[in-house]
């Protein structure tokens, strides 16, 4: 599956400090410190309705880390996931009476060209759960070989129970996963399981749906071990961050790190877990059920530009959960503006501390609001009441247009 077409990046003459960032599992702020190439999965969409600004929040996230360690002087392997066949999908296909591949391609469309339109660096490697079967059926037959796996009917299912270190990674007590399980795509309560939080690895042939030939019959795979064995077959294990939505922590990024730790036993599925937090609208999650959504490409087309959708999400942190307003987008579309009338004089306040402080403020955990009010400290010693700019540094707007570029991603 092809990604989306990459913006090129300005080179900054110094080189920013290593990456911290906070880990799920420890619930501590960890250096990375990658050995050979940074290497980060990001848990993909599943293509059946368009991007809205909960999940533009988590890929910036993702899009502010590979910034962060590109300008650490690191190369990144990115691997992100598409879930181009699942419940979701077929579901919303024979809602509205259109073939699922066809919904999945149009759709993944769309996310492509949000994500250029938003600058987000495109993974290196742009995976579809369909061209994956063949890694998911090799990774269940690891897990059979490993006594972890059973059937019930004509699925397959991981127990929970293989991997000794289950729990580890949302760090949940068994009530709140039971709570939580049936919430986000588990079935607990189905007759025939070994324990309730066991989860689907391979989901039998049912009439009218998609399946193809395995040894476990035909069928097609279950949500979480797509991302295990893709992640695994391209980054190896214990990879440096695993990343998404807060949504994800449980069950979705345990069940994956328990399905790596059981087939590659003694190792660790990635080093860092990161999520991002939750974007409300109209007082609730965004969310498809909810219908409460406010899409990407609805902005575009109503001929909002880009970079202010993109300075509005980066003037909340990656992991705070908070509440998307129109004002918020108008005050960015002003600020942009206030900001683009400062770059235009040429010269003005010194940029080099700026520039630090920016990189500073993306190594310490993605601090983007921090990095967005250094910016604006330098338009306003820029730009005086009197329209003028200071002259004390004559190449600041191109030290200032570069690490805009590099570090937040913003063409302005």
């Amino acid at each position: 599956m092809r990604a989306w077409p990459s913006p090129e990046i300005s080179t900054l003459p110094i080189v920013g400090p290593p990456v911290a960032i906070h880990d799920t599992a420890t619930g501590s702020l960890v250096t990375t410190r990658p050995d050979g190439p940074a290497r980060l999965y990001a848990c993909g969409i599943t293509p059946y309705d368009a991007t809205h600004m909960g999940h533009a929040a988590t890929y910036l996230a993702m899009d502010l880390l590979n910034r962060a360690w590109r300008s650490a002087g690191h190369e990144v392997t990115y691997v992100q996931n598409v879930t181009d066949v699942d419940d979701p999908l077929l579901e919303r296909a024979t809602k509205v009476h259109v073939d699922w591949v066809e919904l999945a391609e149009r759709e993944t469309e769309l996310f492509r060209q949000d994500m250029a339109a938003l600058r987000v660096l495109p993974p290196t490697h742009y995976i579809g759960a369909v061209e994956s079967i063949p890694l998911v059926v090799e990774l269940i037959e690891r897990l059979q070989a490993a006594g972890a796996v059973y059937r019930v009917d004509d699925d397959w299912y991981f127990s929970v129970t293989a991997d000794p270190a289950f729990g580890e990674e949302s760090n949940f007590d068994r009530e709140t996963m039971l709570r939580i399980f049936p919430e986000r795509g588990g079935d607990p309560d189905r007759a025939g399981k070994k324990d309730p939080l066991d989860c689907i690895v391979w989901r039998g042939e049912r009439e009218g749906e998609p399946s193809w030939p395995s040894p476990f019959g035909p069928g097609r795979p279950g949500w979480h071990i797509e991302c295990t064995a893709i992640a695994q077959h391209h980054l190896g294990g214990a990879f440096d961050v695993q990343g998404g939505g807060s949504d994800l922590v449980f069950p979705h990024h345990e069940m994956c790190a328990g399905h790596a730790h059981v087939a590659v036993p003694g190792t660790r599925f990635a080093q860092v877990y990161a999520h991002a937090g939750m974007v409300a609208y109209d007082g609730e999650k965004m969310s498809k059920s909810k219908g409460n959504l406010v899409f990407i490409s609805a902005l575009r087309n109503s001929d909002v530009d880009p970079m202010a959708i993109r300075l509005a999400l980066l003037r909340h942190h990656y992991r705070s959960d908070w509440e998307w307003t129109d004002a918020e987008l108008w005050e960015s579309v002003d600020t942009l503006a206030s900001w683009r009338q400062a770059l235009s004089l040429g010269a003005g306040a010194p940029a080099q501390p700026v520039v630090e402080e920016i990189l500073a403020a993306l190594a310490d955990d993605l601090d983007a609001p921090r990095a967005t009010a250094a910016v604006d400290r330098w338009v306003a010693a820029t730009v005086g009441t009197d329209g003028l700019a200071d002259t004390s540094d004559a190449d600041a707007a191109m030290a200032m247009l570069a690490a805009l570029d590099a570090t937040l991603g913003l063409a302005v």
